[in-house]
Formats: C-alpha cells, structure tokens, sequence
C-alpha cells in the first residue's frame, strides 16, 4: 500500500531541503512555471487596479524577489500564486488581500530566508492604488490608457 501524499505549507517543505543538506546551487534549469500570456497578466493586473477595495483592511503590495535557489525560488512562487498574488515578471507579484495575510506572508518568506545560508533579497512594498493607475509601461507596448479607459465610439 502506497503512504498517503501529505501536504507541506512552503516552512516545511524549505526544512526538509535544508535537512537534506541544501548547500550547492544545482544547474541551472529552464523554470518549470512559464508566465501567462502578457495579455492575462494585464487583465489581472488591471482587474486590481481598477477594482475599488471591498474592506478598509485591504491593502494592495508588490513582491519582489532575487532568491539564487531554483528550488526555493520555485517554491516561493507556488507559495505566492496560493495566496492569491498575481504574477507580474517572473520574480514579480502583485496582490491585494486583507493585512492579516499580508503579515503571514511576510512571516512566512522571513522564515524561508532564514532557513538556509544566502544572500537573497525579498522586498514587500504596500502600494497606494491611485497610484498603480499612474503606472507607465516602458517597452513593449500595452495599451495600458486603452484599458483602463476605452475609447468611446459614436456612430450615425
């Protein structure tokens, strides 16, 4: 009879790596989660921005990552798209959730770095929403304005 699979949250699964000795960088790998097309990631970026926040609890934060690990680096991303962030680059995510969460989360990647040697960096940053309507996209053309106010059209 096979065990039954148990569910790890992201703490205990970076113990058990370290446990099993998580001391090298292993070769590097094309990362296992490709981005969503660019074209949802606006829809849901915009989906936040746009939306008007439902309790005066809510709050809405960038995450930002430079984690040398491909496996804790993977892990962390999980982590982050089962809390419900949206991924924006590949280490970039923006959600919005009520304080409470913002706060586990924040604990939780503080217990990831601490378990294992690194010089990795995690930056949390609260943003206010008016100004994530102010943002301007350099590069690749978004269409951003378009978006989030669409033209209106007049017919005779």
């Amino acid at each position: 009879m096979r065990p039954r699979n148990r569910e790890f949250d992201l703490a205990a699964r970076l113990k058990l790596l370290r446990e099993a000795g998580l001391t090298e960088r292993p070769p590097a790998k094309p990362e296992a989660d490709p981005l969503a097309p660019l074209a949802e990631r606006v829809k849901a970026i915009l989906g936040i921005v746009n939306d008007e926040p439902v309790k005066a609890t809510d709050m809405t934060y960038l995450i930002m990552y430079d984690i040398s690990s491909n496996k804790v680096r993977n892990l962390v991303a999980k982590y982050l798209k089962r809390q419900g962030c949206i991924r924006i680059q590949k280490s970039v995510f923006l959600a919005r959730s009520e304080s409470k969460n913002f706060r586990a989360i924040v604990e939780t990647l503080a217990e990831v770095n601490s378990f294992y040697t690194n010089e990795d960096s995690i930056l949390l940053a609260p943003v206010n929403t008016s100004d994530l309507r102010a943002m301007q996209v350099i590069g690749k053309d978004l269409q951003i304005d378009i978006l989030q106010n669409p033209p209106n059209t007049l017919f005779f």
